[in-house]
């Protein structure tokens, strides 16, 4: 299966059009958000391109194609607008023989990581900084944030397919690598 995973659109119909002239291009057989879709929160400021009301049209327009988590910005009003759900707090998926437990990661965290096993995948946004680090034979993913990167990052996704993560801009440039096959895992470009 091939998956394109996004996090922290915050309400930006600008950035999120990019994404998703991007998943066209990529084809991938789902869209896994991992939350805060429609609201910029009080900590950040208003996103380029932020028109709430657009981007639940956009998403809408896919939402046979999406699997989403809740970020800390989303609400059960949220729910009401979009027509996918979007209020469970992980999802979890295998590959390559591992689990991924995805999330956004205001909950579980590398401080307060759920049950992994060694060689197992903690996937969460919130942050809006992208990563691929090992923390005690575990690792933690993000795929850092579509419309209010962090810390000098790209707005970006990640594409997961047989095991192999793999960071893109919205340019569709690769700038990064990791890999679940454990002889060749943590590859930056």
């Amino acid at each position: 299966m091939r998956i394109m995973i996004a996090s922290d659109i915050h309400g930006s119909s600008f950035y999120l059009k990019r994404l998703l002239e991007r998943y066209t291009a990529e084809q991938p057989d789902k869209l896994l958000l991992l939350g805060d879709l429609l609201y910029h929160g009080p900590r950040n400021d208003l996103p380029k391109g932020y028109a709430p009301k657009e981007a639940i049209e956009l998403l809408n327009n896919i939402k046979e194609e999406i699997l989403c988590v809740r970020g800390n910005c989303d609400t059960e009003v949220d729910q009401m607008v979009l027509k996918f759900p979007i209020l469970a707090d992980y999802c979890i998926l295998y590959e390559q023989g591992h689990m991924i437990f995805a999330t956004h990661g205001h909950h579980c965290n590398t401080s307060n990581p759920p049950m992994l096993k060694s060689g197992d995948i903690l996937l969460h946004g919130h942050t809006h900084i992208p990563a691929a680090e090992d923390f005690d034979g575990r690792y933690y993913l993000n795929p850092g944030s579509v419309s209010i990167p962090k810390e000098n990052s790209s707005h970006g996704y990640m594409m997961l397919e047989d095991g192999l993560f793999t960071w893109k801009t919205l340019d569709g440039d690769v700038y990064r690598h990791f890999h679940m096959n454990p002889s060749h895992h943590l590859h930056s470009l």
